[in-house]
């Protein structure tokens, strides 16, 4: 096992961030530098150090990879786990990456459940069984769907007449009877129950008609 008395402690050229370690006046392994911020040379190193060592390193550059990821755009929890499994990291090390990216406030499922349905309501409005269904593709457990559902979206006419208008601007033009079917169609597609539709018909037709006085979408 790698053990013995740090010789050297050099800065990597093409990762600055990063440390070469010499035991014994040879490479042994490296490290991120906080990680190696307290040895010195001199100090001896036993083998359950340098394994403390090298699982802290593990932990942190798990750690740097996942925040990495989560600056691109939100995930949810189980994103992140996947991700770091399928960068090679073992479940229990995935997991205690999960737990510190929760304390820091960077990990929340019913703040991104929450986020997830805003967005589709301004950009793509859909049913609350659409919105279930692809949260739940998101690995988000149903008590968190259904929390964010409720305080985001009470029910679904807010959400199947914002939908319709957005959606019946492409139709805008044809004769009612076409209108209405092709419209209908896209509904359904979003995940809007037929009866809902049908019923809220009209009343886009009756905004979204040639002769309409309303003309401010």
């Amino acid at each position: 096992m790698m053990q013995g008395k740090i010789t050297a402690i050099e800065a990597q050229k093409r990762q600055r961030s990063r440390v070469n370690i010499h035991l014994d006046g040879a490479y042994a392994f490296s490290l991120d530098r906080l990680t190696a911020a307290w040895l010195q040379v001199g100090q001896e190193l036993s083998a359950d150090a340098v394994q403390k060592l090298q699982a802290s390193d593990e932990l942190e550059a798990a750690h740097a990879r996942a925040l990495n990821l989560l600056s691109y755009r939100a995930r949810s929890q189980h994103e992140v786990e996947q991700f770091l499994q399928q960068k090679g990291y073992t479940p229990a090390l995935s997991g205690q990456v999960l737990e510190r990216l929760k304390e820091q406030g960077y990990l929340d499922d019913l703040r991104f459940a929450r986020e997830w349905i805003e967005n589709r309501n301004t950009f793509r409005p859909r049913s609350k069984r659409a919105l279930r269904v692809e949260l739940m593709r998101k690995g988000l457990e149903n008590a968190t769907i259904e929390a964010a559902l409720e305080q985001s979206l009470p029910d679904d006419s807010a959400s199947l007449l914002q939908a319709g208008l957005k959606l019946g601007k492409r139709y805008r033009g044809l004769p009612r009877e076409e209108f209405q079917r092709k419209l209908a169609a896209a509904l359904l597609r979003r995940g809007f129950a037929y009866a809902e539709v049908r019923e809220t018909l009209p009343d886009l037709w009756s905004q979204l008609a040639p002769d309409s006085n309303t003309d401010t979408l």
